[in-house]
């Protein structure tokens, strides 16, 4: 098998060869490593590796496969994780100049739990700062191309991990999902991208951004290889007050149903129209036709306060965001660009101004004007009786159906720039997302199909609270019938 075969193999596989003794951990790692050498320059998918790290842990996979130990779900499955997810002792930067240096003190609770099961950590992908923004065109960092297309974003703001996965860097990438942060790059890229049920996966060890709504997700080639990433790190955990009990594993329900009969298909009428660029409508209604030809019952649905959800979703997620960066002031946390300030006050008005990048001011402003005194009952307070409006039609709707589709971006991936002077209109890009985060449910982007230039589609694909099984056996079979999860692009 050559290098790239290699990296194109699922990592279902590459641990299943591992554990059997067909190959070894390190020539797994290794053979990522070259690859991200080779093309990662252009790309700027990681903004760091491991690489020290990651060949200790896979020659002490091989010395313990040698002597005939038994070893984890994710035996010697490199590995990549967002730069706002910690790593004991390497750098974990939120793609952001106030955390240039900072160092994590441990590993973040989900991390940790994949490398329980033996998975190698391998590099820090890139990111829009602090999580904000839908292009990744935010990160102090550096920027990120979509491997379908130079000119083209990856999404964001896990921009960097489905860039990674698109390109065969790894076979899965870590993200965070606030409002469609793994979804929408998965789509963007033509990759699988899962946001859990919120609570489902610990968020101990990731850099907040709105703590009601952010998820630790993630990204790879098919559905199978996410329901072997949540059985491993899905779990309560006692750092996180919002985790949820255990619930039950999800591989075993992708084994047991090869077709869909059976399965009610909801399509909302507010996320399947008006808006949505007519190749993606077009690719996605092909798909739907798809999910009916393999034995589901399709039937439209209502979702009617998924209307007010853009504007609910960007008031909670900036109101959180104010509250949640107020610690980087140059005392408590973060870099300190206070030369020459006289007072405190001074002090910490440049850190932040130097700190932080446009949006990420931007946002802290509208979160801060939006719990201000005076202002409170008006926005934020109306914010949070549309956010239970959302969660009463979907629970409504899922009453009569399994789960929910419709695309999960309104256009294919964007050009570098494009809307750049309209923030109102790149929010608008996280429309079809923002819902499913809002109502807290497990939500799913799979490829299917392209728009007639070549840029990738995805439907999303959403499931009741607790369910993410549904919408993975959904979107399992669906790639089990077609082959769009295989495109790859030319590098």
């Amino acid at each position: 098998m050559t290098t790239d075969d290699l990296c194109g193999s699922s990592a279902s596989s590459l641990a299943a060869s591992i554990r059997r003794g067909e190959r070894t951990a390190t020539d797994v790692l290794e053979a990522h490593l070259a690859r991200i050498e080779r093309h990662d320059d252009r790309l700027g998918a990681l903004c760091g590796t491991f690489a020290e790290r990651a060949r200790a842990q896979a020659a002490e996979l091989d010395r313990r496969r040698d002597q005939g130990l038994p070893l984890g779900a994710l035996a010697g499955v490199p590995i990549a994780c967002k730069d706002n997810l910690l790593v004991q002792d390497e750098l974990a930067t939120a793609g952001s100049l106030m955390l240039a240096n900072f160092v994590a003190p441990y590993t973040a609770a989900s991390l940790q739990r994949l490398e329980e099961q033996d998975g190698v950590l391998v590099g820090r992908t890139n990111m829009d700062e602090f999580g904000m923004g839908s292009t990744t065109e935010n990160s102090a960092v550096q920027r990120t191309l979509n491997p379908f297309g130079a000119d083209l974003v990856p999404g964001g703001s896990s921009g960097g991990s489905a860039a990674a996965v698109a390109a065969d860097l790894c076979p899965l990438a870590i993200g965070s999902d606030t409002g469609g942060s793994v979804r929408q790059p998965a789509a963007l890229c033509g990759v699988t991208g899962l946001k859990p049920t919120y609570g489902r996966v610990p968020r101990y060890g990731l850099i907040a951004y709105a703590s009601s709504l952010d998820c630790v997700g993630a990204i790879a080639r098919d559905a199978a290889d996410l329901a072997l990433w949540l059985d491993c790190a899905s779990g309560p955990h006692e750092s996180d007050a919002t985790s949820v009990a255990p619930l039950p594993p999800v591989q075993q329900a992708l084994a047991e149903q090869d077709d869909l009969r059976g399965v009610r298909v909801g399509v909302p009428r507010e996320l399947n129209g008006p808006g949505i660029d007519p190749d993606v409508l077009a690719r996605t209604t092909e798909a739907i036709d798809q999910l009916r030809a393999l034995g589901a019952e399709v039937c439209e649905v209502d979702l009617p306060s998924v209307q007010h959800a853009v504007p609910a979703y960007y008031l909670l997620a900036t109101s959180e965001a104010a509250s949640n960066l107020a610690r980087y002031d140059g005392v408590h946390y973060g870099s300190r660009h206070g030369e020459g300030a006289r007072t405190q006050a001074e002090m910490t008005t440049r850190t932040r101004s130097s700190g932080f990048g446009d949006e990420v001011q931007l946002r802290i402003l509208l979160g801060t004007f939006a719990t201000s005194v005076g202002y409170n009952a008006h926005y934020y307070e109306k914010a949070q009786l549309a956010r239970r409006a959302v969660q009463r039609d979907f629970a409504r709707a899922f009453q009569s159906c399994d789960v929910l589709v419709c695309p999960t971006s309104p256009t294919p991936a964007p050009r570098f720039g494009e809307g750049a002077d309209d923030p109102l209109q790149r929010y608008l890009w996280d429309a079809l997302t923002v819902p499913a985060s809002l109502a807290g449910v497990p939500a799913l982007s799979t490829p299917c199909g392209a728009a007639g230039d070549g840029r990738p589609v995805g439907l999303q694909v959403m499931a009741p609270r607790g369910r993410d099984d549904r919408a993975l056996v959904v979107a399992h079979v669906l790639q089990q019938h077609t082959d769009h999860h295989l495109r790859r692009p030319s590098l």
